[in-house]
C-alpha cells in the first residue's frame, strides 16, 4: 500500500468524533462532517440489493409458480410501465400550464407597470415590483424544499443516477419528495430564476416509478395488495429507469431520447427487454402530455407540442451546412466544452461554499431569494440600458415585447433574452430572423446569464440545468453566426444565426452535463473529457456518494481483494443463538448489513444473511425450541419480507425477552446458500468488475479452503480513485 496517497477522509459509519464541523447534506438533510484540511465532506450511505437472494422461500417460490403466472408477472411490467408514462405525462402537463398561467400574470403585470413608469417617470417602482414577484415565488419554493423536503433540492438527477448505481440515497423516491419537487420547480421558473423545468422531471418520473411499481404507498400507509411480486430492490430498480426515460421524454418530446438518457447517464445495469418496456413508457409520456395540452390549448387531438419545451421547427435550408462547415462545428464543440468546465469549476467551489456557511434552512432560504432579486434587478438594468431596437413585424412572435425608450413600432432586443421564460428565449434565438439581435446585446446576455445560472444551480430549489446550457449556448452560438455572416464572403448566406444558435446549444449543454443527447456535438464530450467532470459527476463527488464508475482506477491492477476488503468479518453460525444475532444488530459501532453465515468450528462459508432479513425474522419470533429431541419451528414466507419492505424497522423496536435471547435460531431456509466469493489474490480490477456488473452490495473473501478472511463492500471500492498524485486512497473513518 505504499504506493498509494492518502489523501482524504471518508467516514462508512455515523462518525461522531471531532476535527470537524457538522454540517447539512448538500441538497439533503444527512448530517456530515466537513474535513477542513482537503475541503471534502464526509457522510453516510448504503448500499441497495440489486442480486436477488436465492434461499430455500425463494426457490420454493418459483416452483410453485406457472408457466402462466410467469406471463402475467411480464404482462404486470409492461402495465406498469404504461401507468409510469402515463402518471409522468400527466404531472408534466400540470407543471407545464402552472407556469405559463404565473409567469404569463407576473410578466403582463410588470410590462403594464413599466409602461406606465415609461411615461411619467418612476421605473425604480417597476424594478422593485418585479424584485418583489420573483423573491416572493422563489421564497415559497425554497422554504418547502428547505424546511420540508430537502431532497428535492435541485434537479434530482444526480441523486437518481446513484440511486440506479446501486446507492440508497435517503427520501430519493418518497411521495412527499415528489409534491414538494413538482411545487417547488413551478414557483422556481415562475419566480424569474436561471433555472429549467425539465432537469427535475427525471426526477419526478423516478418516483412515480418507485411508487406505482410498489403497489403502495409507505408514506400515506395504503397498501392496494397488487404487484406485492415486484417489492424488492433488483425490480424497483428496473421501473426507477423507465421512470427517469418517462421524465426526459415528458421534458423534450423524444422517446428515444429518454431511453438513451437512461442507459447512458442513468442506469448502471441493462437488458434488452428492458429496453423495450422503457421505450414504451417513454411513447406513452409524450403522448400522455401532448393529448391533455391539446385539450386544454383548446386543440383536442393536435399532437403537436412534443414536450414541456418545443424548440419550434427549423426549416430544411436553414439548418442546411456545407463540408467546409464542419471545422466550424469542431470549433464550436471545443468552445462549449471548455466553458462547460469554468462553469463546472465555478459551481465547484461555490458548492464547498455553501456547504461550509449555508446550510441553515434559513440562510439557504435567505441566499434564493437574494438570487432572485439580484436576477430580477440584472434583467431590468440590461434592459434599460440596452438601445438594441428592433422594428415590431407583423409576423411578430414575442410574447411579451417591451418597447421602454424605443421608437413607435419598435421594441427592446433585450428584453427578449430577459423579460421571458427561458424556454421561449432559446425559441427565439432559434428562430428570430437575421438581424432580431446585435452583437453586443448577445454578448452582454451571454456573459451575464453564465454567471447567473452558475449561482442559481445548486440554491435549495427544485430547478433544473438543461435549459440554462441551451439558452447561454443559443446565446454565442447565434453571436458566432452573426460574426461569421459579417467576417466572410456570402457569409450571410450560409451562416444563418439560428443554426449556429443550435450548435451553441449543444455545445453548452455537453459542456456542463456532459450528456451525448440528440442536442449534443460528439466533439464536446472529448474536450470535457480532458478538462473535467459533468456537472452531475461534480455533485456526487461533493455528497461523497459511493458511486462506481464504469471501471477501476487504470493503475490499480496491483492491488488485491485481500487489501482492499473490510475485516475482521462478523459471522453467524447456520444455527444461532437468538441473543447473539440482537447483540451484533444492536451494536452501533458496526451497524454491519450483511453477515457471511459459516459452518461451526471450521470456519467455512455457507451461506449470507441481510441484516434486514434477519430483522424480520425477530420480529416474527422466528425461533428454535429445543423441547427434548424435538425441533419446532413457525412456518415464514417471503410475502412477509415483502410486507416489510423498504422501510425495515431498526432493531431498537423489536423486543425480545431474555427467555427468547436464549433460544436457536436456523438460518439455512433463508439466507442466500450460493453468495458470490472470489479469492483473497483476486485483482481490484476484477473484483470491481464483479461487483458493479452484478449489482451486489457485498462480495465475501475466502482463501483456499473457502474460509471466510473479509468483506468487500461498495465503500471499500468506491475509496480508491485517480488523482494528481496516482492512485489515491480515501480513509474510511471508524468509530
Amino acid at each position: 500500500m505504499a504506493n498509494i496517497t492518502k489523501k482524504v477522509s471518508w467516514s462508512s459509519r455515523g462518525d461522531e468524533s471531532g476535527g470537524g464541523e457538522r454540517t447539512p447534506l448538500l441538497n439533503g438533510s444527512e448530517e456530515v462532517r466537513y474535513t477542513r484540511q482537503v475541503g471534502l465532506c464526509v457522510c453516510v450511505f448504503q448500499s441497495l440489493d440489486y442480486d436477488n437472494s436465492e434461499n430455500q422461500l425463494f426457490l420454493e417460490e418459483e416452483r410453485r409458480m406457472s408457466f402462466l403466472g410467469f406471463k402475467c408477472l411480464e404482462i404486470s411490467r409492461w402495465v406498469i410501465c404504461g401507468l409510469i408514462g402515463f402518471l409522468t405525462g400527466l404531472i408534466a402537463c400540470c407543471i407545464d400550464i402552472a407556469v405559463e398561467n404565473l409567469a404569463g400574470v407576473k410578466y403582463y403585470v410588470v410590462k403594464q407597470n413599466i409602461e406606465k413608469f415609461t411615461e411619467v417617470g418612476g421605473l425604480s417602482i417597476s424594478l422593485i415590483l418585479w424584485a418583489v414577484l420573483n423573491s416572493a415565488f422563489v421564497m415559497v419554493g425554497a422554504v418547502i424544499v428547505a424546511f420540508f423536503e430537502p431532497g428535492a433540492a435541485g434537479s434530482g438527477i444526480p441523486q437518481i443516477k446513484c440511486y440506479l448505481n446501486g446507492v440508497k440515497i435517503p427520501r430519493v423516491v418518497r411521495l412527499k419528495t415528489l409534491v414538494v419537487k413538482v411545487c417547488g420547480v413551478i414557483c422556481s421558473v415562475a419566480g424569474g430564476l436561471a433555472v429549467g423545468k425539465e432537469g427535475p422531471m427525471i426526477h419526478s418520473g423516478a418516483v412515480v416509478a418507485a411508487g406505482v411499481s410498489q403497489g403502495r404507498s409507505t408514506s400515506l400507509k395504503k397498501d392496494f395488495k397488487i404487484f406485492e411480486y415486484f417489492r424488492r430492490d433488483t425490480e424497483k430498480r428496473d421501473f426507477v429507469s423507465a421512470g427517469a426515460a418517462a421524465g426526459v421524454s415528458a421534458a423534450f418530446g423524444a422517446p428515444v431520447g429518454g431511453v438513451l438518457f437512461s442507459l447512458e447517464e442513468g442506469a448502471s445495469f441493462w437488458n434488452q427487454m428492458l429496453t423495450w418496456r422503457i421505450f414504451f413508457a417513454s411513447m406513452i409520456s409524450t403522448f400522455t402530455l401532448n393529448f391533455f395540452l391539446s385539450i386544454y390549448n383548446n386543440k383536442p387531438g393536435d399532437l403537436s407540442s412534443p414536450g414541456l419545451i418545443n424548440f419550434g421547427r427549423f426549416e430544411s435550408d436553414s439548418v442546411a451546412y456545407n463540408l467546409y462547415e464542419i471545422p466550424l462545428f469542431i470549433v464550436m464543440g471545443a468552445a462549449g466544452g471548455l466553458l462547460g468546465a469554468l462553469f463546472n469549476i465555478l459551481n465547484y467551489w461555490l458548492t464547498i461554499f455553501r456547504i461550509r456557511y449555508v446550510h441553515r434552512p434559513c440562510l439557504q432560504v435567505m441566499e434564493a431569494m437574494l438570487v432572485a432579486a439580484v436576477t430580477a434587478t440584472v434583467s431590468f438594468a440590461m434592459i434599460y440600458f440596452s438601445n438594441d431596437c428592433q422594428p415590431l413585424g407583423p409576423d411578430q412572435s414575442e410574447d411579451y415585447p417591451l418597447q421602454l425608450f424605443c421608437a413607435d413600432g419598435e421594441y427592446n432586443s433585450m428584453a427578449t433574452a430577459f423579460f421571458n421564460t427561458p424556454e421561449r428565449s432559446v425559441r427565439s434565438l432559434f428562430h428570430n430572423p437575421p438581424g432580431s439581435y446585435n452583437p453586443l446585446t448577445l454578448s452582454l446576455f451571454t456573459l451575464t446569464y453564465f454567471f447567473l445560472a452558475c449561482w442559481t444551480y445548486g440554491l435549495t430549489v427544485s430547478a433544473g440545468v438543461f435549459i440554462p446550457s441551451l439558452l447561454i449556448g443559443a446565446a454565442w452560438g447565434r453571436l458566432f453566426g452573426i460574426l461569421l455572416a459579417a467576417i466572410t464572403p456570402n457569409g450571410s448566406v450560409w451562416a444563418v444565426p439560428g443554426k449556429y444558435a443550435l450548435m451553441g446549444a449543444a455545445a453548452q449543454l455537453g459542456g456542463i452535463v456532459r450528456m451525448t443527447l440528440s442536442l449534443t456535438v460528439i466533439t464536446t464530450v472529448y474536450t470535457v473529457l480532458i478538462i473535467g467532470n459533468g456537472l452531475y459527476d461534480i455533485h456526487i463527488k461533493l455528497q461523497s456518494v459511493p458511486f462506481l464508475h464504469l471501471e477501476a482506477p487504470a493503475t490499480s491492477h496491483w492491488l488485491t481483494a485481500r487489501e482492499v476488503m473490510g475485516a475482521p468479518v462478523t459471522c453467524f453460525n447456520r444455527i444461532e443463538k437468538v441473543g447473539t444475532i440482537v447483540d451484533v444488530l444492536s451494536n452501533t459501532s458496526t451497524n454491519h448489513n450483511g453477515f457471511p453465515v459459516v459452518v461451526p468450528v471450521l470456519g467455512k462459508i455457507c451461506g449470507l444473511i441481510l441484516r434486514s432479513q434477519l430483522i424480520v425474522l425477530l420480529k416474527h419470533k422466528v425461533f428454535v425450541e429445543l423441547a427434548r429431541s424435538r425441533l419446532t419451528q413457525r412456518k415464514l414466507q417471503l410475502k412477509d419480507f415483502r410486507d416489510a419492505y423498504p422501510r425495515f424497522p431498526p432493531i431498537q423496536s423489536i423486543h425480545v425477552s431474555q427467555d427468547e435471547r436464549e433460544c436457536m435460531m436456523d438460518l439455512t431456509e433463508f439466507m442466500n446458500p450460493t453468495p458470490y466469493t472470489v479469492p483473497q489474490e483476486t485483482s481490484l480490477p476484477r473484483v470491481f468488475k464483479l461487483f458493479r456488473a452484478l449489482g451486489l452490495r457485498h462480495l465475501v473473501v475466502v482463501d483456499s479452503e473457502n474460509r471466510v478472511v473479509g468483506l468487500v463492500t461498495r465503500k471499500d471500492l468506491a475509496r480508491y480513485h485517480l488523482g494528481k498524485h496516482g492512485l489515491e486512497e480515501m480513509q474510511l473513518a471508524q468509530t
